[in-house]
């Protein structure tokens, strides 16, 4: 048995059938030069025979009686064939059937009763390749300890035919040196809470006065905030990180800020399609991680920005110019506080999801904000391999909420951004056209900027 740290238990406790509280991946495999029919077929034995699983791939909610999410319990022994699965697509095989699968597989809730992962290798893309679909409890670890662990299966040389399996992985060793005491862990604490009246001070200033900061609950209510249904569809689409590195170096922003700005300009055309487009900007809620380098440890350390999206705005180049401002000033302010008040500062970010349990409230109030977009790029551009397979894809699937029906994620895979959406079923129609407005929004910014 072991405590389950209260923001772990917060994704346990708000987890329902209209709220799967998992994240997970689809990523495309091009199978070797001169594989055989049978590549995927030994792909899938070679993971089975992976049978020594790590502490946090072997535990699931303990149960007290009607007690629970307050412990983890550890199976000794993991079914592999029941969380690894073989599945494969009808006839002929195309990205839309693959998709339509990873729709279903998203939408249905982990048990509880066993360890909170499932990994689905897919036969039969009518190009050859192969998928593997995986979903993880967002208990268990965070989107950016979950691409570490990942990451750390691959290879970059196409010839290291090694077997790794992310359950099988081990954490990194620490090599900062020896543990903090007690004593010194307590006295940085103390340290922290002895900040917090200045720095509280300099936080309400930088919102109320020099307006830094975007604040929660005065994003304009939209479709995308409402009650959701417990089904998904996922869409996901590449793009040449050269292409947003043109526009990055031409406006003099990061790559963050043309990843906002791509998916502001979608969505204001998307909402535009739906006749949906408020008259005020929509904001965007972006996590930020927390965690140090090296550190893929379980669990979740992750605070979040607001950001505003300048949707209000038809000029692309204006809207990257305030995107940018925005998270600038934002992160200004963030880079500033104590790692508690940062925390704090987090806390109120997204606090208003809660509200979203309370009946009618969604269609009572403006929302906290109006969509999650989130950037968990690791900074590797070279490709990447499994036993000689080259990972042609890897595509992050994160969580719709009540009032966030939509969710964007994006990570890198060797010369390519690649998006990931998710989003509730009943609520978001022809998803998918997110994607075509994603281009078109690329190449308006390209041509604004003069990329």
């Amino acid at each position: 048995m072991k405590p389950i740290s209260p923001t772990d238990a917060l994704f346990l406790i708000g987890e329902s059938r209209e709220h799967p509280m998992h994240a997970g991946s689809l990523q495309l495999f091009e199978p070797p030069e001169g594989a055989g029919r049978h590549f995927a077929r030994e792909a899938y034995q070679a993971m089975l025979g992976c049978g020594e699983v790590q502490p946090n791939f072997r535990k699931h909610p303990a149960f007290f009686g009607g007690l629970t999410n307050v412990a983890w319990a550890f199976d000794q022994t993991v079914e592999l064939d029941y969380h690894l699965r073989r599945s494969a697509l009808p006839e002929p095989g195309r990205i839309r059937d693959l998709l339509e699968l990873a729709s279903r597989l998203h939408g249905y809730l982990l048990d509880r009763h066993r360890p909170l992962w499932e990994a689905h290798l897919v036969e039969g893309l009518e190009d050859g390749r192969y998928a593997v679909y995986t979903k993880y409890h967002h208990s268990l670890m965070d989107g950016v300890s979950a691409l570490r662990l990942m990451q750390r299966a691959f290879a970059s040389d196409p010839d290291d035919d090694r077997v790794q399996v992310p359950w099988s992985l081990g954490p990194r060793k620490n090599n900062t040196g020896k543990r903090s005491s007690l004593f010194e862990q307590a006295s940085r604490a103390a340290g922290s809470a002895l900040m917090l009246a200045p720095s509280t001070l300099k936080l309400a200033r930088a919102a109320l006065l020099e307006q830094q900061l975007t604040l929660p609950f005065r994003a304009p209510r939209t479709m995308l905030n409402v009650r959701i249904g417990g089904a998904r569809r996922v869409a996901a689409q590449s793009w040449s990180l050269e292409r947003i590195k043109a526009v990055k170096q031409a406006a003099g922003v990061t790559v963050n800020d043309v990843v906002l700005a791509m998916s502001s300009g979608a969505l204001r055309a998307y909402l535009l399609d739906q006749n949906a487009l408020p008259d005020d900007p929509l904001t965007a809620m972006v996590p930020v991680n927390l965690r140090k380098d090296g550190d893929d440890s379980g669990g979740n350390m992750v605070g979040t920005f607001l950001c505003n999206l300048a949707t209000n705005l038809d000029d692309p180049a204006k809207r990257l110019e305030i995107i940018s401002t925005s998270i600038r000033g934002t992160k200004e302010v963030f880079q500033q506080l104590p790692s508690v008040e940062q925390l704090a500062l987090s806390a109120f970010n997204i606090g208003g999801l809660f509200f979203g349990l309370i009946p009618g409230y969604l269609s009572a109030a403006s929302p906290p904000f109006n969509i999650v977009i989130s950037n968990v790029s690791t900074g590797h551009s070279e490709p990447m391999y499994w036993r000689g397979a080259r990972l042609d894809g890897n595509y992050p699937l994160s969580i719709a909420l009540d009032g966030q029906a939509v969710n964007i994620t994006v990570t890198n895979n060797a010369d390519n951004l690649d998006f990931g959406l998710v989003g509730c079923r009943r609520s978001v129609p022809h998803l998918q056209r997110l994607l075509g407005h994603l281009e078109t929004s690329l190449k308006d910014l390209e041509r604004a900027v003069g990329a």
